[in-house]
């Protein structure tokens, strides 16, 4: 994306404001918080909620292979029709995917949740497009740090507050394989919330920054120029390395939410561990920002220490995985784990949790190296954030193929 200055203007007022970039940045990120965070939500209970994780994994499948051609077009879609109605189209998508589980829960047919997969795809690449930009041009250049803090605080407690809906609607239900309607109607409630919130974004020329100056406008590259700046990317062999690091990141997600999370422990811990999880999160993002951007050495060498204590505690915390694995080789675990039952649940949830810290802490690792990689150059910073996302989006498509093919 590239920036247009807008102008500036006599210094407003102190207290908050309608168009300061606090109060939108913070619009922005309950958006988020009531769609994609509720969609982590849901996906985190394992198969969508569902005893039979079939379904969600082939919409999973149509998700981010449309994701992956929308996450380039929506920065067209966002130059065409603005922040506002680009994140209400792209919003409007997350209460469709969670009302196709809520139909599957009385017919059991794939056809609505594999569309709405799909639709999601789109709607997801429209919703990030336009949050890109808003990050990107509302704040001030000086507090993009904190606003971004703030916006991904937000955005996880999406997923802490969702793991608490199928805890709560479904604590009784100790023997249930999957979620009921009122969790799903729950769930449907919040994304439509996040949707007419979209409604109190405003477009940057409204928005005045505490010093006086305008927003500027965010003007994303067409499609063909992405395309091939992205593509040019493949001849910087730095990039070149980061690339398998940035396929893994999210490979791991379908096994901690079905094969861990969807698999050891009863209806109601599944939510409850959510909450844990994506709490992890929060820490795990803020803790490893921290210790990266802190200047007791030069950033060469809190970049190699960086590694070295992700690779260590990776290395820990997958063995405790493999360890944990080994009890159910055959992919059964029929005596289920309840949060009640003291010693026996501490380890499964300890491992769960940590692969919650450790999520955070690696994705957050990748970017900073990206971030020091692009010299400060934020058009080669834009791009290969745009290639790694793509990335992401085929590896997502290429997981659940196999996953799907293994089912078959």
């Amino acid at each position: 994306p590239q920036e247009q200055e807008q102008g500036t203007e006599a210094p407003p007022g102190p207290g908050l404001r309608y168009n300061s970039p606090l109060v939108q940045v913070s619009l922005i990120g309950l958006v988020c918080f009531c769609c994609p965070g509720m969609f982590n939500a849901l996906s985190g209970l394992g198969g969508g909620g569902q005893f039979d994780h079939t379904t969600a994994d082939n919409a999973n499948t149509a998700l981010y292979a449309c994701f992956a051609i929308f996450g380039v077009l929506g920065g067209a879609a966002h130059n065409l029709l603005g922040p506002r109605l680009t994140l209400l189209l792209g919003s409007l998508t997350y209460p469709l995917y969670a009302a196709s589980f809520l139909y599957y829960n009385h017919r059991k047919s794939q056809t609505f949740p594999i569309i709405a997969g799909a639709l999601l795809g789109a709607g997801a690449g429209l919703l990030w497009a336009a949050q890109g930009a808003i990050m990107t041009s509302y704040p001030p250049p000086n507090r993009r740090g904190s606003y971004i803090s703030l916006f991904w605080c937000l955005f996880n407690l999406g997923g802490v507050l969702g793991g608490l809906l199928p805890f709560s609607f479904n604590y009784a239900r100790t023997d249930a394989g999957s979620v009921n309607d009122a969790t799903y109607g729950a769930f449907i409630g919040f994304m439509l919330l996040g949707a007419a919130l979209t409604f109190l974004v405003l477009p940057p020329a409204r928005i005045v920054r505490d010093d006086g100056t305008r927003a500027t406008r965010v003007t994303y590259s067409s499609v063909s120029t992405e395309g091939w700046e992205i593509l040019k990317l493949f001849t910087n062999w730095r990039m070149l390395l980061i690339l398998p690091a940035a396929w893994a990141s999210n490979f791991f997600y379908t096994y901690q939410f079905n094969n861990v999370n969807g698999l050891l422990f009863t209806l109601r811990t599944k939510g409850l561990n959510n909450v844990f999880y994506w709490g992890a999160q929060m820490i795990g993002s803020a803790g490893i920002g921290y210790f990266l951007d802190f200047g007791f050495a030069s950033r060469r060498k809190r970049g190699l220490m960086g590694v070295a204590a992700v690779a260590l505690l990776g290395t820990a915390i997958w063995a405790g995985g493999l360890a944990n694995q080994l009890r159910y080789l055959d992919g059964e675990f029929p005596d289920k784990i309840d949060f009640k039952e003291g010693r026996r649940y501490a380890g499964p949830f300890l491992l769960y949790f940590s692969y919650g810290l450790m999520d955070a802490i690696f994705q957050s690792l990748i970017y900073w190296i990206i971030g020091a990689l692009a010299n400060d150059s934020q058009i080669l910073s834009s791009y290969c954030l745009g290639l790694i996302n793509r990335m992401l989006c085929l590896e997502q498509t290429v997981k659940h193929i196999y996953i799907a093919q293994i089912n078959l």
